[in-house]
C-alpha cells in the first residue's frame, strides 16, 4: 500500500499551463505529497509567482506550449536541475472562439487543435525522448464526449485528446501509463464565461449541486499519476459532479 502523504517522494513532474487554476492545483497537490514540479506557462510573472507560492520544490520555465524551442528549454532545465523525469501533465488548453462550428474562424480552429492536441502529442513524445519513466495525464473535458453548444471546436479538440490518450497508452505500454481526466465546469478564470452571473443556475444542473473547484481535479490527477493507479492506462475519468448520470427523460 502506498503512503498517500508521500506518493510522489523523489519524483519530478512537468505540469504545463500551471500558473493558475487546474494546473496550479495539480502542482500544489504533487508538492504536498512530496514531489518536485516544473511549471510551464506563457506569462513569466504569474508563473514565477506560482512557483514561489509552492516553495523550493517548484521551478518555472515560461513559454508557449506549442513552441518547440520552449519545450526544448523545459527538458534541458529538467535534465540540468533534476536529472530525471517521472511524470508529465498536459494541462495547457485554449478556447479563443465562441459560437457554432458553421461560423468558426478556420485559423482559430487550427490554433485550438495545434495547442490542445498537437502540442500534447509533442510534449509527450519529447518527454519520452527525455527519459520519462512512469506516466502521463492529459487534461481533457466533458466537452469532448458530447455536443457542446458554443464551444464546439474546443470540444472537437478535447475529443481528439481523449483518443490521443488511448493511442499513446497502447503504444507506450507497458513502460509508461497514459490516462486523462475530463472535467465539467470548474471555477477558474478560463471557464468564467460559462458560469459568471448565473452560477446557481449552472450548479443546479449537477447532481452534486455545485461547480467543480481546481482541487476536485487535482486529486484524481494525483491518483492517476501515482502507483495507486499502477494497473490503469488508456482511461478517461469524468470529473463532472454527476452530470453524466442525469436522466434523459
Amino acid at each position: 500500500m502506498t503512503d498517500a502523504g508521500a506518493r510522489f517522494a523523489d519524483t519530478v513532474t512537468i505540469v504545463t499551463g500551471s500558473s493558475r487554476g487546474i494546473g496550479l492545483a495539480i502542482a500544489a497537490r504533487l508538492v504536498a505529497e512530496g514531489g518536485r514540479v516544473v511549471l510551464t506557462g506563457r506569462r513569466r510573472e504569474p508563473l514565477e509567482a506560482a512557483a514561489a507560492q509552492l516553495g523550493p520544490a517548484a521551478t518555472a520555465v515560461a513559454g508557449a506550449a506549442d513552441d518547440p524551442v520552449h519545450r526544448a528549454e523545459v527538458f534541458a532545465h529538467v535534465a540540468r536541475t533534476h536529472g530525471r523525469l517521472d511524470h508529465l501533465v498536459n494541462n495547457t488548453g485554449i478556447n479563443p472562439v465562441y459560437g457554432p462550428l458553421s461560423s468558426v474562424d478556420v485559423a482559430a480552429a487550427r490554433k485550438i487543435l495545434e495547442v490542445n492536441v498537437v502540442a500534447a502529442l509533442e510534449w509527450s513524445r519529447d518527454a519520452v525522448a527525455a527519459g520519462l519513466t512512469r506516466s502521463i495525464v492529459n487534461i481533457a473535458s466533458v466537452a469532448g464526449v458530447g455536443a457542446s453548444p458554443g464551444i464546439g471546436m474546443y470540444g472537437v479538440s478535447k475529443a481528439a485528446l481523449i483518443n490521443l490518450t488511448a493511442q499513446l497508452a497502447f503504444e507506450l505500454a507497458p513502460g509508461i501509463r497514459v490516462n486523462a481526466v475530463a472535467p465539467a465546469v470548474i471555477k477558474t478564470a478560463f471557464a468564467r464565461a460559462l458560469y459568471e452571473g448565473h452560477e446557481a443556475e449552472v450548479s443546479a444542473a449537477y447532481p452534486l449541486a455545485r461547480l467543480g473547484e481546481p482541487d476536485d481535479v487535482a486529486g484524481p490527477v494525483a491518483f492517476l499519476l501515482s502507483a495507486d493507479a499502477a494497473w490503469v492506462t488508456g482511461q478517461t475519468l469524468a470529473i463532472d459532479g454527476g452530470a453524466g448520470i442525469r436522466p434523459l427523460m
